[in-house]
C-alpha cells in the first residue's frame, strides 16, 4: 500500500475514469490528486457536489492512471466503497480537508458535509514500464 501512495504523492496529478450517468457507453476522466492509506485502506477524497461522486454512486468501478516521467507507470483498477465515508477516520477528513483547499476548493471545515470520501475494495495496481512488463499488486492482499 505504500509504493501505491509513495508513487500517486510523487506525480502532481493523475486521471479516475468513471462511467457517465447519463450515458453509461461514455467514460469520464478527470484529475485527482489525494490519496492516503489508513487502516489498511487505499483511500481518495472529493465533493458529493461533483459529477465524480455521483458517477460512483451509479457504477462504482473505477481505473486510474498516471506516470511519473522516469519510471514506469501506474495503473488502478478498483471498486469504489462509498460506505465507508461514514467510517473514514479523523486523520483522513483532515488531510483530505486540507489537500482540497490547498488546491482551491472551497470546504468549511474537515467535517464539510460536502466533503466525500472514499476507500477502495477489490483494487489491482499494476506498475507498467515501457518495454512492456509489469507487477501486479492486489489491495487486498495488502490488508
Amino acid at each position: 500500500m505504500d509504493e501505491i501512495v509513495s508513487y500517486l504523492h510523487r506525480v502532481p496529478a493523475w486521471y479516475l475514469a468513471t462511467i457517465d450517468v447519463n450515458d453509461p457507453t461514455q467514460p469520464r476522466v478527470r484529475p485527482f490528486s489525494f490519496a492516503m492509506a489508513d487502516a489498511g485502506k487505499l483511500w481518495f477524497c472529493t465533493s458529493r457536489d461533483k459529477d465524480v461522486w455521483f458517477e460512483l454512486e451509479a457504477h462504482p468501478k473505477f481505473e486510474l492512471s498516471g506516470w511519473k516521467p522516469g519510471e514506469c507507470w501506474i495503473v488502478l483498477s478498483g471498486t469504489a466503497n462509498l460506505a465507508d465515508d461514514a467510517q473514514v477516520s479523523d486523520a483522513v477528513r483532515e488531510a483530505g480537508f486540507k489537500h482540497m483547499v490547498g488546491i482551491g476548493e472551497h470546504h468549511s471545515s474537515a467535517n464539510d458535509g460536502r466533503l466525500a470520501f472514499f476507500s477502495v475494495k477489490a483494487g489491482t495496481a499494476r506498475f507498467c514500464d515501457i518495454d512492456g512488463s509489469e507487477r501486479v499488486v492486489k489491495l487486498d492482499d495488502l490488508a
